[in-house]
C-alpha cells in the first residue's frame, strides 16, 4: 500500500510541478528537441506511475529469485494470501480497475486520433492528386491558391505542398528555407510526436500536465523544424519566409510553416543562435532518463529489498505493497 501511495503522490506532484517549472523556463526555446523529450518523459512517467500504482495494489510484492519455479510458487502463494480476505480482494480490484482505465483510455484516444488523422490525410492526398502539379526542381507539389502557404502532408503519401501565391511571394532562398523546414517535419515524424501529446490531452483534458504538454509540443516541433532549416540556410531567410507565411494555416492533415506561432518564431530567429551546450544537454538527457525510470524503481523497490533479505518466510509475503 505504501508503494502505491508513493507512486500516486509522485504522479500528482509531477503533474502539478512540471507545467509550472517548464512553462516558466526559457531554455526550451534554446533546445526544442530536448524540451520535447522532457515533456514526453514527464507525461509518460506520470501515466506509468499511476498505472503501476494500480498493479502494485493488485499484485503483492514477492521476493525476487533466479529460480523460476521458486519465484512462481512464491507469487502464487502471495496472490492466494492477498485475495483470501474481502479487503484484499477489494484493494486488488480497485488497483486493476485503475490500471485498466488508464491504459484503455489512453489507448482508445490514441487509436481514434491516429485513425482520424490517417483518414484526413488520405482524403487530402486524393484532393492533391487532382489539383496539385509537381515541381521536380523543388521536390514539392503546387496548388493554385491566392493565400501564401507551405505545409507538409505526413504519412504514406508524404509530400510538401506549396500554394501558387507562396511560390510568387517567396524569394528562392526563402522558398528553399521553408521547404527545408517542412522536410524536417517529415524526417522527424513530428506528426506522431504531436499525436502522442494529443492522445494524452484528449484522454485526460482536466489534467494541466497533458493539456500544457500538448500545446507546448505543437510549438516546440515548429522550433525544432526551424532549427533544422537554419543548419542549411541563413536564419534571416527562414525568418523572412515565416513572416511572409504568418497569416496562413495548414489543413488538419498537415503541419504548416506559418500559423499563429510564426511571428514569435521570427523574433527568435532574428536573434543570434544560443544553444544550451554539450554539458547542459547531457544533464537534460540524464533528467529524461531519471524521470522515466523513477516509477519503475519505486515499484520494484519492495521486491528488490526482499531479494536481499537474509530470510523471508512465505507466510509473511501476503501483505500487498
Amino acid at each position: 500500500m505504501t508503494v502505491a501511495i508513493t507512486l500516486l503522490a509522485y504522479a500528482a506532484a509531477l503533474g502539478a510541478a512540471a507545467p509550472r517549472l517548464l512553462g516558466r523556463a526559457s531554455w526550451p526555446d534554446r533546445a526544442p528537441r530536448l524540451a520535447i523529450a522532457v515533456w514526453q518523459a514527464v507525461s509518460v512517467s506520470a501515466l506509468a506511475a499511476a498505472a503501476l500504482a494500480g498493479l502494485v495494489l493488485a499484485v503483492p510484492s514477492a521476493r525476487l529469485s533466479t529460480d523460476l519455479a521458486a519465484l512462481l510458487r512464491t507469487c502464487v502463494l502471495s496472490l492466494q494470501a492477498s485475495y483470501a480476505t474481502p479487503g484484499g480482494a477489494g484493494i486488488a480490484g480497485a488497483g486493476l480497475t485503475l490500471t485498466a482505465t488508464l491504459l484503455l483510455r489512453v489507448g482508445y484516444c490514441a487509436g481514434r486520433g491516429l485513425c482520424r488523422s490517417a483518414r484526413a490525410r488520405r482524403r487530402h492526398a486524393r484532393t492533391l492528386a487532382v489539383l496539385a502539379r509537381p515541381t521536380p526542381g523543388l521536390g514539392a507539389v503546387v496548388v493554385d491558391h491566392p493565400t501564401a502557404a507551405v505545409y507538409c502532408l505526413p504519412g504514406r503519401a508524404r509530400r510538401v505542398v506549396l500554394t501558387s501565391a507562396a511560390v510568387a511571394v517567396l524569394r528562392p532562398d526563402q522558398l528553399h528555407a521553408v521547404l527545408a523546414h517542412e522536410r524536417a517535419h517529415l524526417a522527424g515524424r513530428h506528426h506522431l510526436v504531436v499525436a502522442g501529446a494529443d492522445a494524452c490531452a484528449r484522454a485526460f483534458p482536466a489534467v494541466p500536465l497533458f493539456t500544457t504538454a500538448h500545446r507546448e509540443i505543437i510549438r516546440l516541433v515548429e522550433l525544432a523544424a526551424d532549427d533544422a532549416a537554419t543548419r542549411r540556410h541563413a536564419r534571416l531567410s527562414v525568418a523572412a519566409a515565416l513572416a511572409a507565411l504568418a497569416s496562413s494555416a495548414s489543413p488538419g492533415a498537415g503541419l504548416a510553416a506559418g500559423g499563429p506561432t510564426a511571428l514569435g518564431r521570427v523574433r527568435r530567429l532574428l536573434q543570434p543562435a544560443h544553444p544550451l551546450g554539450v554539458a547542459r544537454t547531457a544533464i537534460g538527457a540524464a533528467l529524461v532518463a531519471a524521470v522515466l525510470l523513477t516509477p519503475l524503481v519505486v515499484a520494484a523497490a519492495p521486491a528488490w529489498a526482499a531479494a536481499h533479505t537474509a530470510s523471508c518466510p512465505l507466510s509473511a509475503i501476503g501483505t500487498p505493497a
